[in-house]
């Protein structure tokens, strides 16, 4: 592959009640491809860079369905075998006023789950790569998944290829299985430059307990305790979503750097949001696109922020704003009708 980014995960079906409905209110559902770290290889791909995917998808039209899909958004999928399994799949509930959105999961024995760590050669896979990226779901979803996660972090470690993780902590999906969260989401954390987590992950991986009352607080003892426990880490960086209804958030981010900088982004104020599903992919594949690029930290994390923001405005999981869009996004305004 000639990619310079290398994601790997589960490409996902998710299938959504339509119109805000409840599941199964009305005999439909809408179908979008999806997947934590194939949002973020479409994303990047859109931001102009050189893109791959790795998983297994199963034999048969929803596995075919679903790389067509990548490579329409040009992500190159060489390396997305097939394998023994079906496809996973996730039912989005999409909420309205007070009534929270909700996700169900279906995705045991996937294609993707049931395929070993051996299937993949992270040595030939990484050689022309200039990150990889990974996140927490992957090893969530069995001991099978996370042997794989772990595998594909040492390997890029060995080569010398920066690792960029997402905790994505999903807790129905830890909780499907006795896996040990901390202990392998630690092994993980280990082989990594940049994570994007809160302080919330920080509490579960680390059992470290954050009480601070402000947000910027929580985020700067959270990142302290992250540079403490990871001599790799360089940078951690996260949202922070203010919640006032499902239609209403206001949505900045921090990002810390292992020599003492903190950076905040300022605040959008979401309103009418149309799907939040993936904004926090959106925002790991700015915040790497700024890096990669030679952005500044603080522009990095401000540019990160505004492809979150506008990810709200598109239906599907995937972010398909380009950087132009993101840049225009972060002139605060820029409204009128493109002519």
């Amino acid at each position: 592959m000639n990619a310079s980014v290398i994601c790997f995960g589960e490409l996902l079906l998710r299938l959504a009640a339509p119109d805000r409905q409840q599941l199964l209110q009305s005999p439909l559902l809408e179908v979008h491809v999806g997947g934590a770290e194939a949002n973020v290889a479409v994303s990047l791909a859109q931001f102009g860079h050189a893109v791959a995917m790795v998983s297994v998808v199963p034999d048969g039209p929803l596995g075919t369905s679903a790389i067509r899909a990548l490579r329409s958004h040009g992500v190159d999928t060489t390396h997305v075998r097939r394998g023994r399994g079906r496809m996973g799949l996730y039912f989005l509930e999409t909420g309205a006023m007070q009534r929270p959105s909700s996700v169900h999961y279906d995705r045991a024995w996937s294609a993707f789950a049931n395929a070993p760590a051996d299937m993949f050669d992270w040595s030939t896979l990484l050689r022309a790569a200039s990150r990889l990226h990974l996140s927490g779901v992957t090893p969530a979803l069995g001991a099978v998944p996370a042997e794989a996660a772990i595998a594909a972090a040492r390997g890029a470690q060995a080569l010398g290829v920066p690792v960029s993780f997402d905790g994505n902590f999903r807790a129905k999906l830890w909780e499907a299985w006795p896996g040990d969260a901390p202990s392998l989401l630690r092994q993980i954390l280990a082989e990594v430059d940049i994570a994007f987590a809160d302080h919330r992950d920080v509490e579960i991986i680390l059992g470290h307990a954050i009480d601070e009352s402000s947000a910027r607080a929580r985020f700067a003892a959270a990142a302290h305790a992250a540079f403490r426990a990871f001599p790799r880490l360089v940078r951690f960086a996260s949202t922070y979503r203010v919640q006032h209804s499902v239609d209403h958030h206001v949505l900045s981010a921090f990002l810390a750097t292992r020599d003492g900088s903190l950076h905040e982004a300022p605040a959008y104020d979401l309103t009418a949001i149309v799907d939040r599903i993936g904004a926090g992919d959106a925002f790991a594949a700015g915040v790497l696109h700024g890096l990669q690029r030679g952005m500044t930290d603080a522009d990095s994390l401000h540019f990160g922020l505004a492809a979150a923001c506008l990810k709200h405005s598109i239906p599907g999981d995937f972010n398909l704003a380009s950087s132009d869009d993101v840049t225009a996004c972060m002139r605060h305004g820029a409204f009128d009708v493109r002519r």
